[in-house]
């Protein structure tokens, strides 16, 4: 029986959770069924029928989901119990989820900071525990990110691999469903559940590495925790030299984004708009003004993929820093490395790797060739053995 006083009670310094789903939670699940007993929340781009489909958009404050999205009812049929729709950075174009529309999300490590983006309530509600399970969606790093940030796991599939039934999209050509645990084992369980087959094991036999972090400024505890994760493993190791910076790639993608929500907004991107935020206006007007750059996501691409072929594993950080103050300037270079995997279409996981010296997680992230993500969560777990770096939050404020 779900107490959902104590659980608004427990959202409401953090600003997760933006509607809750007090009617169908109440419908017995299957009890019977792989998640029977677990809880989840829903990124507030992915439908859950009779809640706001808002995709964090004020555009979009009155839009009603009419059917649960396909992986929703999925996760159902399987015992999950849906507790509601999660906050999240406004049309999934930002890593902060600081949202004009519908408030702040904190970071349950320290209560105004940042859980990251653009999935920030996803995070935020698996590492307080408000719910086992979240759904993200990742287009350049929105499920890694606040992985990352609050110190959870995250999985971001292959693209393709889940079903996209019922998600406001950002941008096709990159966008995935993915989930958020406080666990690797919730994450399996989530996993294995949200598709048809969950991938052969397969045995990684070469680690690739980028070369010299592609010269991305790491800060100290992520270029330790990193360190740290690269200690653990023994394979042989290679390095992936790419040709472009890393800034280029994520700008690359960062304009096809903007350029294809432009498109899908129509009339409605527009200067005077009051139901886009200032903040949203700009970025688009940046991405409008970019030229795109096809060849170098293709180059990328390529070389992403070619570097790991079939039995390749790359070791990368998941984010260059840790979570910043809200309302601060977002740092440029947040989605330099989890970029890669998306612009590839690969899988990722992103795991804790340990803490700053001022108690803010940091990540790590693996990626894999197409469809090794059982692998990857295998290989996770010989990691988070040995980095031993999860443990839930204890507030502070600032």
């Amino acid at each position: 029986m779900i107490d959902w006083a104590a659980l608004k009670a427990a959202n409401a310094p953090l600003g997760a959770f933006v509607d809750w789903d007090e009617a169908q939670a109440g419908a017995a699940p299957d009890a019977a069924g792989p998640l029977a007993g677990l809880t989840l929340g829903v990124k507030a781009n992915i439908m859950v029928a009779g809640l706001p489909w808002t995709a964090g958009m004020g555009l979009h404050r009155r839009r009603i989901a009419p059917r649960d999205a396909a992986v929703v009812a999925r996760l159902r049929r399987a015992g999950a119990t849906v507790l509601g729709t999660l906050n999240m950075h406004e049309a999934a174009l930002g890593a902060h989820s600081d949202n004009a529309f519908f408030g702040r999300t904190h970071n349950p490590h320290r209560l105004g900071f940042t859980p990251g983006g653009s999935s920030g309530g996803s995070g935020a509600a698996v590492a307080a525990g408000l719910c086992d399970l979240a759904l993200g969606t990742d287009t350049l790093g929105s499920v890694r990110i606040p992985a990352a940030y609050c110190g959870v796991y995250g999985l971001k599939p292959s693209h393709g691999a889940v079903d996209s039934d019922g998600l406001a999209f950002l941008e096709p050509s990159l966008d995935c469903i993915g989930p958020l645990a406080a666990s690797l084992d919730r994450l399996e369980q989530c996993w294995r559940v949200m598709v048809d087959a969950p991938g052969a094991a397969r045995h990684f036999r070469r680690l690739v590495l980028l070369d010299d972090c592609a010269g991305v400024r790491l800060d100290p505890a992520v270029a330790a925790g990193y360190a740290r994760a690269g200690g653990l493993l023994t394979l042989p190791r290679e390095q992936l030299v790419l040709a472009d910076a890393p800034t280029t790639i994520r700008m690359a993608g960062l304009v096809s984004a903007g350029r294809w929500l432009i498109d899908d907004l129509g009339a409605e991107y527009r200067a005077d708009n009051p139901a886009l935020s200032a903040e949203l206006r700009y970025v688009l007007s940046v991405c409008a003004g970019a030229a795109p750059q096809p060849e170098v996501l293709m180059r990328t691409r390529d070389a992403v993929r070619a570097a790991l072929g079939d039995d390749g594993v790359l070791l990368m950080p998941t984010a260059p820093q840790t979570a910043f103050a809200q309302g601060a300037r977002a740092p440029a270079n947040q989605a330099d490395f989890t970029a890669l995997a998306s612009i590839a279409g690969l899988p990722a996981l992103a795991l804790p790797a340990g803490w700053s010296s001022d108690g803010l997680p940091v990540g790590v992230q693996l990626v894999g060739p197409p469809g090794s993500e059982a692998s990857l969560i295998a290989l996770g777990r010989q990691l988070d053995a040995g980095l031993g770096a999860y443990h839930p939050p204890i507030q502070r404020k600032e």
